[in-house]
Order: structure tokens, then sequence, then C-alpha cells
């Protein structure tokens, strides 16, 4: 198909990917992005000098191509840090993810005899079919295990039990992992030919993933193309599963713009509601069906110079309601103007129009203050100024439902010539950066080449522990090495 004008809908990692890469090819091509910056849930935002994420972004991929466009585009102005993540539970730290002699010996004697016991109960009395997400961790970890490291967070973040996601999902995130299993890797770490392990350390811009993106802007508008900020597609026309043109609106007003090909990042529920004339009633159906877990962040800044040295914690207590904590000097000392202080970012998973969303930001505050005292990381008055941000849509959401769901909606998306959705909510699917990355890669060149690729089936089920598997080829997504 000889493509003269593109749009992307979305200023992401996939979008503004994508729109690089058509920039590469001279092809004229408008980028669409409805917030006033770059980046999408990978930007960086600032207040008074103090930098942070929306949500953390380690710079780390097994894909080859990822990583040298990511050096290609920032050069030397990467830090390398250190990777450390652990579990706060009860005021003590564990490591994550779980190792289990690390797990026990933090719970104490009387605590790992009911673990165990727990454990072989649940053996006894295993739950089939496996269903759920607390079916498939109970009849490997058993129930006690369950509901210290696995549930209390789970339910933070997905807003929904534990018994309304699927099992799929932690088969996915946990991978063939049981309790016997770690602890016999603990005692007798297995041999052979792969290697598991946790990444050590990982890259990271020196002023955060956001500086890279707004980079990518400037390159696309570099090569002939345009960045557009402010600005929403609020209409697809189509006929004969070709789209036609896009309506975008902008603070001037609304127009219209023919286009050879389209590539979305958009949440696919805003998408087809975004179609005229409308998709088929069960598509539509089926697209409002999916759900999304909504995200803020409350950044307190403290006068303390050292607060833990992790780039981010979880908070599993079910006292409070943090998910996870990110220390943003951790990531690098650009983020913070001054290091005798720190920024914490404390993170809230709610869903839009609920009671933590509906807060105002003076109570959001509060609330932090309140509960980063009751773990125990700061006193209140530690806290010299704080800011809140609101991100909607940050996890597409793996309930009991979704697959049917999205099968439906791909399945109709899949009937245009000239169409690509790409990245984490224009596929619904819980990928990191690199592999929304990849997506506007592959739907680029077969949109421009003719590479027979569907992006719906590249892999992005990586290990969310970031595992590195040592392979002959290292260039498939971690998830997809040999086994």
């Amino acid at each position: 198909m000889k493509i003269n004008k593109s749009i992307v809908i979305g200023g992401g990692p996939a979008g503004l990917t994508a729109g690089w890469k058509l920039a590469k090819e001279h092809i004229d091509v408008l980028v669409v992005e409805k917030y006033h910056d770059v980046g999408g849930i990978a930007r960086t935002e600032e207040y008074k000098g103090y930098r942070f994420d929306i949500g953390g972004h380690r710079f780390f991929t097994m894909v080859n191509e990822v990583e040298e466009l990511w050096h290609e585009w920032l050069g030397s102005e990467f830090v390398t840090r250190p990777r450390k993540s652990r579990i706060l539970y009860k005021g003590k730290f564990f490591n994550y993810p779980l190792t289990i002699v690390n797990a026990l010996s933090g719970l104490g004697i009387f605590e790992s005899i009911r673990i165990i016991f727990s454990y072989l109960k649940a053996q006894v009395f295993q739950r089939n079919p496996e269903v759920s997400f607390e079916d498939w961790v109970v009849n490997r970890f058993g129930n006690r295990l369950y509901e210290i490291f696995f549930k209390t967070y789970t339910e933070k973040v997905w807003g929904i039990k534990c018994t309304e996601i699927r099992a799929e999902w932690a088969a996915q995130r946990i991978k063939g992992l049981t309790l016997p299993a770690a602890i016999r890797n603990a005692l007798f770490p297995p041999g052979g030919n792969v290697i598991k392990t946790l990444i050590k350390e990982f890259h990271y811009p020196i002023k955060g993933p956001g500086m890279m993106w707004q980079k990518v802007s400037r390159l696309i508008c570099d090569g002939g193309g345009r960045v557009e900020l402010n600005s929403e597609a609020v209409a697809i026309n189509w006929s004969n599963n070709k789209v036609d043109s896009v309506e975008i609106k902008d603070s001037s007003g609304t127009r219209t713009l023919q286009t050879d090909y389209v590539f979305s990042t958009m949440a696919l529920d805003d998408l087809i509601s975004r179609f005229r004339p409308s998709p088929p009633q069960d598509v539509v159906n089926a697209a409002s069906g999916l759900k999304y877990r909504d995200f803020i962040t409350v950044v307190l800044i403290v006068d303390i110079e050292e607060v833990f040295d992790d780039n981010w914690v979880y908070i599993h207590s079910p006292d409070v309601m943090i998910g996870r904590i990110q220390n943003f000097k951790n990531w690098s000392l650009d983020m913070v103007p001054d290091e005798k202080t720190t920024s914490l970012g404390l993170e809230y998973f709610c869903n839009v129009g609920d009671e933590l969303w509906g807060a105002s930001d003076s109570d959001l505050i509060e609330r932090a203050k309140l509960e980063i005292e009751i773990i125990g990381l700061a006193e209140q008055s530690n806290v010299i100024d704080a800011t809140v941000v609101r991100q909607v849509k940050a996890y597409p959401v793996y309930d009991v439902e979704y697959g049917p769901l999205l099968d439906t909606v791909r399945a109709w998306l899949s009937g245009f010539d000239n169409f690509h959705t790409i990245g984490r909510n224009g596929l619904h699917k819980y990928n990191n950066q690199d592999h929304s990355m990849l997506t506007a890669l592959r739907a680029v060149d077969e949109a421009v080449k003719g590479v027979d690729v569907d992006v719906w089936d590249i892999n992005t089920d990586r290990s969310y522990h970031e595992e590195v598997k040592v392979s002959r080829d290292s260039n498939k997504p971690v998830d997809i090495l040999d086994a």
C-alpha cells in the first residue's frame, strides 16, 4: 500500500515510536496527543524542580532493536542504577520477588510453621478447576502465604477480589514457581544451560523517561512530521473497510484530515466509540465492557536525606491504601534539586468516579502524610511540600470477562486495510515500554513494507519480575526465549 499521509493517535511510547519510524520512512505523519506533554504514562512530571514518573520505568529489555533505539535517541544521557525493590510488611522489608528463605526467616518460626501446614492442606484439598488468581496461588503456595504476600496487594492494584481475576494472569506473572520448588531452589540451586536470575542494574535517563520522549518528539518534527499537543481525535470516519479521515479537536476548533493510514494507541473503549459510522452493537458492547485501573501519585517531599535505598517498595499492609512507594532520588540524583531532601511517590490505585479519585488534592495529601507515618517510613512533620498527579487508564484489567470481549473487538478491527491499534491500551495488554515500542515498529513495518506480522500476537507477557533467561537468541523478548 502506498502511504503518503498518516495519523498517529496518542503521544506515548508506542505512538511516538510509530511517528518516528514513519518520519524515517519519509511519510507525512501527524501525532496527536490530548495531554499537554508527550510520553503517556512514561512521561516525567515536574514540581518545583522535583521530577517524578507516573510509575517507575526501568530501561531494560531483551529486544536489541529497542535497546539500540534508546541509545540512538539519548546517547550518553543515561545513568546505570542498581535494581532494588522490596515488600514492606508489618514494619519489615522482604525481597521482591519473594525468596522463600528470606520470607520465612522474616516472618518468624511460628508463622513459617503455619505457612507450611497451610501449604500441605492446600495439596490435600486442591482447587480444581483453577479459575481465579486465588485458586492458582493457593494451589501452589497455600492459603496463608497467599494472604500475606499476594492477596492484599493484588486487590489494591486491581480493585477487584482475587476470585474475580483470571488464573491466566497469575500463570503469566508467577512463572513456574511453587512453595516446595522455591525451597528446593534456595537450598540446591539448579544447574543447566539456561540461567534464570533478576537483572542487577538498569539504565535510566538522567532526568527521567520524559526527556527521551520529548527528544523523540523533536526528531519527528526534524524529520518533517508534526506533533500536536492538547489535541484529540474525536471521530474516525470509515467506509468499505478503510479509514478515510480523522476529526481532530483542539483549542481552535475541530478539523477533518484525510489520511492514508491510522495508528492508534487509544484505549479500546474510547477508540470504538469514535468510529463513524458506529461499529456493530456487539463490538460496541464488548469494548465498553473492557475495564481499566486508574492511578494517583501523591508526591511527598520530605526533609530526610535517605528514607530507603530501594527504587520502590510494595506496601502489603491492609491498614493503608498505599500500593507502592517510589523513591525518585534512587532512580537518578537529577530527579531532585536538593540531595538533602527526598521525593516519595505514594501510589494509589483507584477508579475514576470512586471515593479516592473524587477526593481533593489536599485530602489526598493529608491521607498520604498519615499513611507514610503509619507504615513507619517518615513522620508527618518531615513533609515539607507535596503535589498530586492523576492518571486515567493506567492498567488494562484482566478480569474473568475480558478475553471474549477483547476477541470481539480484535476481530472487528482486523477487517480494516489501513488501521493499526498498538501499545498497552491499544491492545489491552499489560505490557512494558519496550514491548509497546515493539508493537509500533512492527505495525509500521507491516503498513509500509508489507511485512507479514500481527501485532496482537507479539508476545508481551514478559515476566513482571524482569527475569533474565540467557539464551542463544538474545534478540527475542525475554518471555519467549528458549526454555
